[in-house]
C-alpha cells in the first residue's frame, strides 16, 4: 500500500513546496510593492527622515537649485498651506499666507507662525504631507522648519521659514498643490497623527487659515 501511495505523496509534497515558495515570493515582493504605493501616495522615506531629523539638507538644496535653473513662466501653480496640531500639543500654529502662486522652477519663501501656549518648554516636530500624492517628488523643500525639532519656551512665539520650488516636470494636469503640516509634541506622542494619516491630510484635524 505504501508503494501505491508513494506517487500521490510525492505529488502532494511537491504541491506544498510550490505553495511555500509562492508564499515566500509574495512576501518578498511586498516590500517593493509597498514602496511603489508609498511613492504614488506621497508616503515614503523622506517623511520618516523629516520626522527623525535626518534630512540631507545639502541634497535638498542641490535639487532645488537644479529645478530653479529652468523656470517655466508659461505655467502657474497654486500652493495652498494647511496646518494642524496634534491633540496633545497646546500651541498656536498657522501659515502666514493661505496660498501662493508660483511658476514651476521659481524659488518661493513663505513663513509659518507658532506660539507655545503652555507653561513649560515644549519640543515640537512638524510632519508634512502633500496632496495630490503625485506631486510629492516634484516638490522640493530647500529650507524648512520641519527639518529639525522646534524648541519653544513658555509663551514663546516664532516665525519659521519654508523655502521651496516646484519642479517644472510636474504633470501638466496638476495646477494646485496642498501642503499640510501637523505639529506634535515629541515628548507626548499619544494620539498623534501618523505619517500615513498625514498623507491623507487628516481632513478633520486640518485647519486652513
Amino acid at each position: 500500500m505504501s508503494s501505491e501511495n508513494g506517487p500521490d505523496n510525492r505529488r502532494t509534497a511537491g504541491k506544498l513546496l510550490l505553495v511555500v515558495v509562492a508564499m515566500f515570493g509574495f512576501g518578498f515582493l511586498l516590500v517593493p510593492l509597498y514602496n511603489v504605493m508609498c511613492d504614488a501616495l506621497g508616503i515614503n522615506g523622506r517623511f520618516t527622515d523629516i520626522e527623525a531629523g535626518q534630512v540631507d539638507i545639502s541634497e535638498q538644496e542641490r535639487r532645488g537649485r537644479l529645478a530653479s535653473s529652468r523656470v517655466d513662466e508659461s505655467r502657474e501653480i497654486t500652493v495652498q498651506f494647511l496646518t494642524a496640531l496634534n491633540q496633545n500639543l497646546n500651541w498656536e500654529f498657522r501659515a502666514m499666507e493661505n496660498a501662493v502662486t508660483v511658476h514651476p522652477g521659481q524659488i518661493m519663501e513663505v513663513r509659518f507662525y507658532a506660539k507655545n501656549l503652555t507653561g513649560r518648554e515644549v519640543v515640537g516636530q512638524a510632519v508634512p504631507s502633500i496632496v495630490p500624492g503625485r506631486a510629492f517628488k516634484y516638490f522640493t523643500k530647500m529650507e524648512c522648519f520641519c527639518f529639525s525639532k522646534q524648541v519653544l519656551k513658555p509663551g514663546e512665539e516664532v516665525e519659521m521659514p519654508l523655502r521651496f520650488v516646484v519642479n517644472p516636470d510636474l504633470p501638466k494636469d496638476i495646477r494646485t498643490i496642498s501642503l499640510a503640516y501637523t505639529f506634535f509634541d515629541t515628548e507626548n506622542r499619544n494620539g498623534r497623527v501618523s505619517i500615513g494619516d498625514d498623507a491623507g491630510l487628516a481632513v478633520a484635524q486640518v485647519t486652513h487659515r
